[in-house]
């Protein structure tokens, strides 16, 4: 018994060290990622029978690709656009105020998207919920480094990183109680986490590293005989990311988050459509097929939030790099026996959490990896920038799998399986990165 207590201790001792501040900093971050994971989760779970009834009639399975993928691209271009300028807001105004402004958006536009009436303006709402969306995890990411930047960074942003992984499980909960109702009201419900964020970031201060950035700004801005480091540091800070100091780092970052997004954007979108399919092949249809596509997305979910969670511990004692690496890896692989290697749904609900594991749990690499590569006065646009600008490439994945789904005779599995191959490209990126396990995060 003392034996299993001092291991006990040894493995959990860590949690002790965390203070008051880093438990608010964290929760509030950890709930951010999962609001915004609730929201994409929601809006691929209710997205064809939306569909349906927005375009009226009864629309073929080609029109439910190309529209889906327009709006999907859509939502996709917004959380690359609000990631991208509520980053740079971020390294000028404080991670906490900017995360405020974007929590108010993600609840406005999501209840919005639940009295669309018209594809256009499902479109409109989508792309604004998308720019609130995009600013959450961007802000929360550089909040939570340097929080915690002195201990326990890896292991913390992996957990908050969960978030994303529970994100989908609250959403695939809501849809199993309320989309027997009708896909509005799943929507309007997906509301309510963003009213419960709010309360509780009232009264957070910004991380001491941060605040020590705008006291050197002021004290530099006042000064008239300033070096040449220091007119750089003042400098726009979007153009600081392509100097000679952070560059390369750039070039890594995106390529990065280029391969991971492609990987999972088409299988966020387009899963519960196909597991429709795969229900379908068993008798199961409409309404009776909610609750197995809602349980079946749950079970994703609960693979992402071991593999997000075991993410900082491996990060940890083999390095970030191996770490990434052998996510994408596991992603190809799990992602392809899904895909092509599953006929039915019998075996669904075992593939799907270690294909949530994997494709899910690199995504805590963008938490732990990106923020170590970049300085403090940069970190929130150079983590915005990377995931932003890969959301634009990345856009277009959704869109082209829906755009080949009539090629590949209405198999929407066979285009997601093309696309979850595209990890290959994260995995170039830590070929030709560099390791930062045992660097201290950059001041």
């Amino acid at each position: 018994m003392g034996q299993t207590t001092r291991t006990a201790d040894s493995t959990f001792g860590w949690v002790r060290d965390i203070t008051p501040y880093q438990w608010q900093v964290f929760l509030v971050a950890w709930l951010g990622w999962s609001l915004d994971s609730t929201d994409f989760g929601l809006f691929s779970l209710v997205l064809r029978p939306a569909l349906v009834e927005l375009l009226g009639g009864n629309p073929s399975v080609t029109d439910i690709g190309r529209v889906g993928g327009y709006l999907s691209m859509t939502g996709l271009l917004g959380w690359a656009f609000g990631g991208f300028f509520f980053g740079i807001i971020a390294d000028y105004i404080g991670r906490i105020r900017t995360l405020a402004l974007s929590i108010i958006m993600v609840g406005l536009f999501t209840g919005l998207q639940g009295i669309a009436h018209d594809t256009t303006w499902f479109g409109i709402y989508r792309f604004f919920t998308g720019v609130g969306t995009g600013a959450e995890i961007v802000v929360g990411i550089p909040l939570v480094a340097e929080a915690f930047a002195e201990n326990h960074r890896a292991k913390v942003l992996g957990f908050m990183m969960t978030g994303g992984a529970v994100g989908n499980l609250i959403g695939g909960q809501i849809y199993a109680f309320v989309g027997p109702y009708g896909w509005r009201y799943v929507m309007l419900a997906g509301v309510l986490p963003a009213i419960a964020l709010l309360v509780l970031r009232r009264g957070m201060e910004e991380p001491e590293r941060f605040q020590a950035v705008q006291a050197r700004r002021q004290t530099l801005q006042a000064s008239a005989n300033r070096t040449e480091e220091e007119h750089r540091y003042l400098g726009f800070v979007p153009w600081q990311l392509f100097n000679r100091e952070n560059g390369y780092s750039t070039f890594i970052g995106l390529l990065f988050c280029m391969g991971t997004l492609l990987a999972i954007w088409t299988s966020q979108i387009w899963l519960p459509t196909i597991q429709g399919q795969m229900l379908a092949k068993s008798g199961i249809t409409g309404a009776a097929a909610a609750p197995f596509v809602g349980q079946g997305t749950t079970l994703w979910g609960i693979g992402g939030i071991i593999g997000y969670a075991t993410f900082g511990f491996i990060a940890d004692a083999f390095g970030r790099r191996p770490a990434i690496m052998f996510y994408n890896i596991g992603t190809i692989v799990s992602g392809l026996v899904l895909y092509q290697g599953l006929d039915t749904w019998d075996y669904y609900p075992y593939v799907l959490p270690v294909f949530g594991y994997f494709v899910f749990g690199v995504f805590s690499g963008h938490a732990v990896y990106l923020p170590e590569l970049f300085p403090t006065h940069v970190r929130a646009t150079a983590v915005s920038f990377c995931n932003g600008t890969g959301r634009v490439i990345t856009s277009f994945g959704p869109l082209v799998a829906g755009l080949m789904v009539g090629f590949f005779g209405g198999q929407f599995s066979r285009a997601a399986a093309v696309m979850t191959c595209m990890a290959v490209l994260s995995i170039l990126a830590m070929i030709l990165g560099r390791e930062t396990r045992d660097e201290q995060l950059p001041h």
